[in-house]
């Protein structure tokens, strides 16, 4: 794997916030998706527990700060662009504020297709 530092994340595409995906180490599993600024990245990089910034609460966090539900981080990764990252996290307790494991714990359901129409004078579609 090849490292970059902080510097080479670009921040500045998302207005100083880049998307944070957390990926249980042990299993593989996304946990959650949030934002982090160059603080909050260097803030992990720093304590080894991940911190994002809240858009809502226009403030730095701890994930886990209220509810005990941390994530101890492994490693980050980014993305070939430098405009996303991955932490990829030991998570004590659930990740969402639901209780749920994931916050990715629901689907979408798939419209059913309609079959394309033949046209009868040549046979394509």
């Amino acid at each position: 794997m090849k490292f970059v530092g902080v510097e080479e994340v670009d921040f500045a595409k998302g207005d100083g916030l880049v998307p944070v995906v957390a990926q249980q180490a042990a299993t593989g599993r996304i946990l959650m998706l949030a934002y982090a600024n160059r603080e909050a990245l260097e803030r992990t990089m720093d304590t080894g527990y991940a911190h994002y910034f809240s858009r809502s609460r226009g403030r730095l966090w701890r994930k886990g700060e209220d509810s005990g539900h941390v994530q101890r981080v492994m490693r980050v990764q980014v993305d070939c662009d430098g405009d996303s990252l991955v932490y990829v996290v030991k998570q004590t307790g659930p990740a969402c504020h639901t209780g749920e494991e994931s916050c990715f714990y629901r689907g979408v359901k798939v419209r059913k297709r309609k079959k394309p129409k033949v046209r009868e004078e040549d046979g394509r579609k």
